[in-house]
């Protein structure tokens, strides 16, 4: 499947006081024609048809006198009308266009019609062509579509925080600190997994540390949200912990397999782990032997290793520690909270294969339908 796209929904401005919707077209128009002055008409009442008057500046060659005989700037009038509706049919446009102020004395250049719906190209072309009809030299329409334009170009994001309560250029400002917060960790992440020593990883949140809890109906990983692993590698994804590593075996027809269940190489030795169960070791350290006998019995060719990893996302990393403490003198990583799910378990990888000095490297695909007993299974 495709990832999910992120997109911002659209802007409820149908929402927004008559007035203020008045204000947020009238302040988008600002940088549209060099405006000698423009008037809010239409917060006052009685405003003739009028909610906002401008007065564009003229200037030459388009005006070859330039200025007029008071030396006031020469100047030509537009109207702005703002509907803020859901919906404008053509024609209930066209009855808004006729309704539109004329003045003989002064008469209007240009208009602009803004409206927070979307209109149909009908309406548009009823726009076009009855503004043409009552002699505007220039019309401009500016549905809801129109508006979020201006509003989403970088020059207007003032106004979109203002009037819709975010800000694009605030997020990708604080994409970028996330950024740098991420690529810090992974140097951090690198300098702590790459020493080679064993590290704990542990909920930021769990005040029980480093005591586990007494209930031991439960699992150990309930009893303190901590643990300790071996090794890391830094990848593209997050840390890749060693969870389990396994002695194996794979057939020279490429087909068949089995891998110890009984023990785990992955596990900190429990000179090193505070936390290590007596009897649960003792299982470990058997296991392992057993396995060890006929995994050395096995033709070079046919020895394999198991390894499992789990990700830890840099996200996922609050903090480090790399001095520890007097409980375990390796470095800390704290991490998010483990109540739902530990912060690394959220995917994971596996592979069986061999590691022969003297064969080529195999991979096994592992199917359960090809396995075969070469190892106890797991609790025998």
């Amino acid at each position: 499947m495709p990832p999910a796209i992120r997109t911002i929904g659209p802007l409820h401005l149908e929402d927004l006081e008559p007035h203020r919707f008045e204000d947020l077209v009238r302040q988008l128009a600002y940088d549209f024609r060099p405006w000698t002055n423009i008037e809010p008409t239409g917060r006052g009442g009685a405003d003739d048809g009028y909610d906002a008057r401008a007065w564009e500046r003229i200037s030459p060659p388009e005006e070859q006198n330039g200025d007029d005989e008071d030396g006031a700037p020469a100047t030509r009038v537009w109207l702005v009308q703002c509907k803020r509706e859901k919906q404008i049919s053509p024609k209930k446009l066209r009855e808004y266009l006729d309704g539109l102020p004329q003045s003989v004395e002064e008469p209007i250049y240009g208009v602009i019609f803004a409206a927070a719906c979307d209109f149909s190209k009908m309406a548009r072309d009823t726009f076009r062509t009855r503004t043409r009809e009552l002699g505007f030299s220039e019309a401009y329409l500016w549905g809801k579509a129109d508006i979020e334009d201006q509003l989403f170009q970088p020059k207007n994001d003032h106004l979109l925080f203002a009037y819709c309560g975010f800000s694009l250029q605030l997020r990708k400002r604080s994409l970028k600190t996330e950024l740098r917060a991420l690529l810090a960790t992974k140097k951090r992440a690198q300098k702590v997994f790459e020493s080679g020593r064993p590290v704990l990883i542990r909920d930021a949140g769990d005040t029980r540390y480093p005591y586990l809890d007494e209930n031991k109906n439960v699992g150990r990983e309930e009893r303190g949200f901590w643990k300790i692993f071996q090794r890391g590698e830094c990848k593209h994804d997050g840390v890749h912990l060693y969870w389990r590593r396994k002695f194996g075996f794979f057939d020279q027809d490429n087909v068949h397999w089995d891998l110890a269940d009984n023990m785990n190489d992955a596990l900190e030795h429990s000179m090193m782990d505070p936390w290590s169960e007596d009897e649960a070791t003792k299982k470990i350290n058997d296991g392992r032997q057993i396995a060890m006998d006929i995994w050395s019995t096995l033709p070079e060719e046919e020895r394999a290793w198991y390894e499992a990893h789990l990700v830890l996302p840099y996200e996922n990393i609050l903090a480090f520690d790399e001095d520890g403490d007097d409980v375990f003198n390796g470095p800390h990583v704290f991490s998010t909270q483990w109540i739902f799910q530990p912060p690394h378990r959220e995917r994971y990888t596996h592979q069986l294969y061999t590691n022969s000095t003297e064969y080529p490297t195999r991979y096994c695909k592992m199917d359960d339908r090809n396995r075969v007993k070469k190892f106890p299974r797991a609790g025998e």
